[in-house]
């Protein structure tokens, strides 16, 4: 166990036993444990923010007031005076880890009621300045980052194998590759949405199944479907010509978001050989927008899967290989339904490669990662039909619909006008870590 290791399981103990001079509902997502980042837009202005049950941080301000804090903690004030200035999480992305462990104890120690600072318990309208209540109607929630490049990954076993037995017969559900290396193509970050954003449902060309010989029409989606995944923010960027290390893949993590990869599965099925998804994956990608950081995660690490055959060394992370305990779930809203139906409960820890594994893959022929890169893990089904975290494993290909309620309620694929709403949950006894919603609707194709 490494000292950074110790010392955020010790800071994790001490937060639990201490409460926050702000006002944080039992179950929140977001107690004093947590603190993720965001950008909220407040008065035509974006700002950088911590939350706190439902409260933001304004980390501007924060630095602007306390610079002596931010000296104190190791984060020069001038440095975080730049990294909180901006528009996005992009410079304090690219900080580092040191820099945010700074903030993360300076934030947690502000904020604790026993807190070793007392500067914004004792100052009412200091802490009025900085801590502003997230309901405020002249408030909302952006995009927390700036993205570069967006790349989505296949690591889900259970989920390649399901796919592949549709596809191919349960002899040859994995490719020879999938075992040896983490699949991935390049997404398109540009429609990367926060969560709430409405999606139209796509057109393209699809070619139905009793078509012989193959002659494509065009249209409407016919399939559409949501994919589970969890994405991860690239911190530290690299330089081209110099692979990450898996040894060094954490310094280059940031933390992470929910995410739902909404596809076009008949538009996919005909377009995607021989070079993979293409349109029927670009229109539309929803994330959470609190990113969550890897210190809010330490103390629910879990062993990863184990992996057979053994990686080669460059992707081998030995007996250090860890994930996380993370519960994930997806809730759908058929129109005229008051409450939403869970579909599917799945875990992180059903993940066959590692995000450390995916940057380390990624960067290995001197690919640069940038601050603000979005790694996504695929969709995280797991071994049950229950855990299964898409539409077409749910309902196995159209062929087991799912019921969702009410007269018209029955689904093989997603219907206009359904919401999709994923949440995610860590939990260690009175411990919860949350992510908030990744949410959105199906609008009709556009005309």
């Amino acid at each position: 166990e490494t000292s950074a290791t110790a010392y955020f399981k010790e800071l994790h103990v001490l937060a639990m036993m201490r409460r926050s001079i702000v006002d944080v509902s039992t179950g929140s997502d977001f107690p004093l444990e947590n603190l993720p980042y965001g950008v909220v837009c407040e008065g035509g202005s974006r700002h950088v923010v911590a939350r706190i049950g439902d409260f933001f941080v304004k980390m501007g301000v924060l630095v602007e007031r306390l610079p002596e804090v931010f000296d104190s903690y190791g984060f020069d004030h001038v440095n975080a005076r730049h990294v909180f200035s901006a528009d996005s999480l992009n410079r304090f992305m690219d900080a580092g880890v040191e820099p945010r462990k700074a903030t993360r104890r300076i934030l947690t120690e502000l904020l604790a009621e026993d807190g070793e600072l007392n500067q914004l318990r004792d100052n009412p309208a200091l802490k009025d300045e900085v801590v502003k209540p997230l309901d405020d109607p002249s408030i909302s929630v952006q995009m927390p980052a700036v993205i570069g490049d967006y790349t989505d990954f296949y690591a889900s076993k259970y989920h390649a194998e399901n796919v592949g037995i549709m596809m191919r017969g349960k002899d040859n559900a994995l490719m020879p590759n999938w075992k040896y290396l983490p699949v991935g193509y390049h997404g398109r970050s540009s429609s990367v949405v926060p969560s709430g954003t409405a999606v139209h449902r796509p057109s393209g060309q699809s070619v139905p199944a009793s078509v012989d010989p193959p002659v494509p029409s065009f249209g409407p989606c016919k399939m559409l479907d949501f994919e589970l995944e969890v994405a991860c923010f690239v911190g530290k960027s690299s330089h081209l010509g110099n692979p990450i290390t898996i040894e060094d893949a954490e310094e280059h993590i940031f933390g992470i978001v929910l995410m739902n990869d909404w596809s076009a599965r008949d538009i996919q099925k005909w377009e995607y050989v021989p070079l993979g998804p293409f349109t029927a994956k670009n229109f539309a990608t929803t994330i959470s927008p609190w990113v969550v950081t890897w210190e809010a995660l330490e103390p629910f690490r879990v062993p990863a899967e184990v992996q057979d055959p053994k990686p080669l060394p460059y992707l081998d992370g030995g007996s250090a290989r860890k994930t996380f305990d993370i519960t994930l779930d997806v809730n759908v809203r058929a129109p005229g339904i008051e409450s939403p139906v869970r579909v599917c409960r799945t875990n992180y820890k059903h993940l066959y490669w590692t995000v450390e594994q995916m940057i380390t893959h990624h960067s290995v022929t001197g690919c640069p990662m940038r601050a603000g890169d979005l790694i996504a893990s695929g969709t995280v089904s797991g071994p049950e039909p229950e855990s299964f975290a898409s539409m077409l494993e749910l309902a196995w290909r159209g062929t087991k619909p799912i019921q969702l309620g009410g007269e018209n309620g029955e689904r093989k694929f997603l219907h206009d006008l359904d919401e999709v709403i994923i949440t995610g949950f860590a939990e260690k006894g009175d411990l919860r870590i949350g992510f908030g919603e990744c949410r959105g609707i199906v609008l009709p194709a556009s005309t």
